[in-house]
């Protein structure tokens, strides 16, 4: 709970810079079943590859979302949230060893896809890794390449669903809409470590992905016959 209440504040204050307008999914069944699985893709995605920004990267190009698809990584000013015990535990480290902070919005074509906290083990990374996480706004990922991390997924949790849950035993989908698909700003969020070549943890992630991962036209219906 507490990682959810973390994130919702990190999302409140990204929310204040609005995003271009995307296009609308109307509320049918067959445009929520479609969500649904845009969505499993992106997490099961994001659950197989060690880089969420580059993850990202594909999806925003796949989708037509920006070109070139590049994701940046855009640093959230504002006091750091404290390490919850369970990360703290997990990263290996004591109640006195430091962490430094730093929480992003990924963006791509203008669009906040994920929001971002990633408390870090600053003795585990090199001063040149340091400085640049401290003086710039490159993703994380990317910075801490040389390292050869991996991620190590602690939890991965759908934030909202677009269909019921027992829908594929009710007999029949919901009925269609007037309208458009009403989403939630927080779609689907995870919680990982990053660990490097040799295992040792040097980061612990909690990341929100936003209703923007969809900011794109849904897929249409073929013509009929």
């Amino acid at each position: 709970m507490a990682g959810i209440a973390l994130a919702g504040a990190l999302a409140g204050s990204v929310q204040a810079e609005k995003a271009p307008s995307a296009p609308a999914w109307p509320d049918t069944a067959l445009a929520r079943t479609e969500a649904l699985a845009l969505l499993q893709t992106l997490n099961a995605d994001l659950l197989s590859h060690d880089s969420a920004t580059l993850t990202l990267e594909r999806w925003c190009g796949a989708h037509g979302m920006a070109s070139p698809a590049k994701v940046t990584a855009e640093r959230v000013r504002g006091p750091a949230h404290a390490l919850p015990d369970d990360l703290r535990a997990q990263l290996g480290i004591g109640a006195d060893e430091p962490v430094a902070y730093r929480r992003v919005a990924l963006r791509c074509g203008g669009r906040t896809l994920s929001e971002a906290e990633n408390w870090y083990v600053p003795a585990r990374l090199t001063a040149a890794m340091n400085r640049m996480l401290q003086t710039t706004d490159v993703p994380f990922g990317k910075v801490v390449q040389p390292l050869h991390f991996r991620r190590r997924t602690l939890s991965a949790e759908l934030l909202w669903s677009p269909l019921p849950d027992g829908w594929e035993r009710a007999g029949a989908l919901p009925a269609d809409r007037p309208g458009s698909l009403a989403m939630p700003h927080r779609l689907l969020q995870h919680r990982a470590l990053l660990v490097d070549g040799d295992g040792h943890p040097i980061s612990a992630l909690i990341e929100t992905y936003t209703d923007q991962v969809l900011a794109f036209d849904p897929p249409r219906p073929p013509p009929a016959p």
